[in-house]
């Protein structure tokens, strides 16, 4: 348990972001859901235009320190690698 005032009010702040945090990271999964959904479906329209809102999404998290920059580079790099493919 925190007991000097500086811990108490860093308990607090951690409690916060982790709120804030936990939206974002949503927000994120559910977007990224969507284009893996387009793209299991085969629908490549619906792929390209769910991707266009992932990938803003993923890279705004990556910023704000919710993943990794890296992972979210390669997420993208990923999901715009099978929409290419289906568009062949």
């Amino acid at each position: 348990m925190a007991n000097t005032k500086s811990a108490k009010k860093a308990t607090r702040q951690i409690a916060r972001r982790t709120v804030v945090n936990k939206s974002r990271r949503t927000r994120v999964r559910s977007a990224v859901r969507k284009v893996e959904e387009a793209i299991s479906a085969g629908d490549h329209t619906a792929a390209v235009a769910a991707m266009a809102e992932a990938e803003p999404a993923l890279i705004r998290a990556a910023r704000k320190g919710i993943v990794h920059r890296n992972a979210a580079r390669r997420k993208v790099s990923r999901l715009a690698h099978r929409i290419a493919k289906l568009g062949k």
